[in-house]
Parts: structure tokens; sequence; C-alpha cells
């Protein structure tokens, strides 16, 4: 995927900033905000990859678990027909409103990389 970085299991954005010639990003699917920067892919790399680390070690020293990204959960905000229209398709396939939801993300991310 392009303009993402991993690191510990936290995943980073990248954007460049053509009129200042810099890298930036910052951590996903927390509510920290760990942002890091850098004129090169390889200065961009350790600054994502120090900024989880001292958010690791700032967790750590506290004594509190680190947010962990992407739980799995999100809410979505649709119009109300539609959402009828999901359970009943859902209930007509033997389904729960989750799991015909899934289904329905992952085929389109399977299509999208394929």
């Amino acid at each position: 995927m392009k303009n993402i970085l991993q690191y510990k299991g936290y995943t980073g954005s990248v954007a460049f900033d053509a009129d200042d010639k810099i890298f930036h990003g910052r951590v996903l699917g927390i509510r920290a905000i760990i942002g890091f920067e850098g004129t090169t892919v390889e200065d961009l790399e350790k600054d994502f990859q120090a900024g989880v680390s001292d958010y690791l070690n700032m967790c750590a020293g506290k004594g509190m678990e680190p947010e962990k990204p992407f739980k799995g959960t999100f809410n979505i905000r649709i119009d109300p027909s539609l959402h009828q229209q999901l359970v009943v398709h859902a209930v007509d396939e033997g389904k729960t409103l989750n799991a015909f939801i899934r289904d329905v993300l992952e085929k389109a991310i399977s299509e999208k990389c394929a």
C-alpha cells in the first residue's frame, strides 16, 4: 500500500509537502497524536519508529497500557433507508448485520487489491 508505514503494530500515513520539501505523517487508529517527519524516506522512517517507541516508553513509564490501534469496531453514519436495506439483505442471507457488512467490506477490499 502506498504512503503507509508499519512498526510494532502501528500504522503511519505519509504525505509530502512540496512547498517545504518534507515528508510528514501521523500514526493512525489511536487517540494519541504521534506525528513524524523527514526530508528523506530514511529520516521519515526513523522519526516514525522513534515516535512509536517514545509513545510505548511513555506508556510504560506511566504504568498505563498503550492504546491498540484498529480495535475492530467503528461507527458509521448512513441514511436510515440504507440501514434498512442492509438489514433486509443481511437477514435474507441468514447473517447478522455485522457479518453482512464485514463480508461486503472484505469483498470490496479484495477487488481493489486484485
